[in-house]
């Protein structure tokens, strides 16, 4: 029996159980694929909520302090396996904000650098952005990561450690439960069990914990992102018009994101969508016309009621706990949501007030 045990191995699955192995512990992860192939593959990576002056206080806490942290992880994982994960901070540009005011109030309260700056600018930043534009706003201490190479250096990394077994292809059907608590999880490969229990089972969280009768507000939120193959040096850095952005890779790719669909737990793909990005992305960057779409997915954000994801114990089940619910800043978020339930786990003071992200909060 392993000290913990974590269900659900994307980024948040995976940040929890290296936390804890971190420390000294431990720890099974349970995945019923691949570990990191759903919402944590398919994002876009980049490290801040879209326009994060709309965000409440809890989320830009967590996302502030999971900014500070990526550089590095992504140091640490690219030295531990090889496996870069591609951190870029090349900063933001924000075209055609409708409430620019709002915006720089935020980053003055918050003391991040946001200013507005002009056409010099903005063309010398970007010379293929949209022409015409008289002004942007520009973050330059954004950041962006690649996603996928995340995910594939922290299974490197966890594989590698003695103290973590990753049981992949490997599908939760229900817990065994006694005397208040989980006495064992119940899957496909047979029961796995562990002192404390873990759910990071995104879009999925609210289904696993049915069967222990807790309800969790969790549900899935389609997204669909297009990918282009463009030279090298077309996009350089992430920009940001409408609510939709186009998100540069080193080799030149270009990711363009994202819908919001209320569509369940179906992840097709249709051309309609397709449509409709690639229009977003040549309306940012309009030489993207003549690149090949390389690639076209969905993946399910766990979208929450109000954004703010549900981290901490399970009332009334003293060994679960639960760490769900980042809706479209489930990658922004996790360095923070799951130190900050590490910390609860191993009794360490939390690195901020927990209260706000409980399970059973009021709103």
């Amino acid at each position: 029996m392993s000290e913990f045990l974590v269900v659900g191995g994307g980024v948040i699955g995976m940040m929890t159980t290296l936390q804890l192995a971190d420390a000294g512990h431990s720890v099974t992860l349970v995945e019923r694929g691949r570990c990191g192939r759903e919402a944590s593959w398919a994002g876009g990576g980049i490290v801040s909520p879209l326009y994060p002056w709309r965000y409440s206080a809890p989320v830009s806490r967590l996302s502030t302090w999971s900014e500070g942290y990526y550089p590095e992880l992504a140091l640490r994982l690219l030295e531990e396996t090889g496996v870069d994960p591609e951190y870029r901070q090349r900063g933001l540009l924000y075209l055609r904000v409708d409430d620019e005011a709002r915006a720089i109030t935020w980053a003055r309260e918050v003391g991040k650098p946001l200013e507005r700056v002009g056409p010099g600018f903005l063309y010398a930043k970007e010379p293929e952005v949209a022409p015409g534009l008289e002004e942007a706003l520009w973050m330059p201490t954004l950041g962006s990561i690649r996603n996928p190479r995340l995910v594939r250096s922290l299974h490197a990394r966890l594989a590698a450690m003695p103290g973590v077994t990753l049981r992949e292809g490997c599908e939760v059907t229900g817990f065994r439960r006694a005397a208040g608590r989980v006495e064992a999880v119940v899957t496909t490969d047979g029961e796995v069990t562990g002192d404390q229990v873990i759910v990071c089972g995104g879009a999925w969280a609210a289904g696993l914990l049915v069967p222990l009768g807790v309800s969790l507000p969790v549900r899935p939120v389609k997204g669909q992102m297009i990918l282009f193959r463009a030279p090298p040096g077309l996009v350089r850095r992430v920009v940001l018009m409408d609510g939709r952005y186009v998100i540069p890779r080193a080799d030149g790719r270009v990711l363009a994101g994202s819908t919001l669909e209320e569509a369940g737990f179906d992840k097709t793909i249709d051309a309609a969508s397709r449509e409709s990005l690639w229009e977003s992305a040549v309306a940012i960057v309009p030489a993207l016309a003549g690149c090949e779409v390389e690639h076209h997915w969905a993946g399910l954000r766990p979208g929450s009621p109000d954004g703010v994801p549900f981290i901490g114990a399970v009332p009334g089940v003293a060994n679960l706990h639960v760490n769900a619910g980042h809706y479209r800043n489930g990658l922004v978020l996790a360095p923070a949501s799951t130190r900050l339930l590490v910390d609860q786990l191993l009794g360490r003071e939390p690195i901020i007030d927990p209260a706000p992200y409980r399970l059973g909060r009021e709103g």
